[in-house]
């Protein structure tokens, strides 16, 4: 599956970027989060497309806020 856009490839690097330095699995980030490793896989990807809802329930499993994540992956 192809990349949506380049803005939901910025938010995949960097929900990976802040999973990666947590040192979490996508399969513990998924659990976190509640959330299956294969969407959460399909997010960093830039694959899909995540709702309001769950970019809070990533966002707390990662520790940030909702506004971090969107700023950042903005910001690239």
């Amino acid at each position: 599956m192809a990349q949506r856009s380049s803005a939901h490839a910025a938010l995949g690097r960097t929900i990976k970027r802040l999973r990666v330095q947590r040192g979490l699995s996508q399969e513990e980030l998924a659990h976190r989060s509640g959330m299956d490793r294969t969407w959460v896989g399909g997010i960093e990807r830039g694959e899909k497309n995540p709702s309001f809802e769950k970019l809070v329930h990533l966002a707390s499993a990662l520790d940030v806020r909702v506004s971090d994540l969107v700023s950042e992956a903005d910001d690239r």
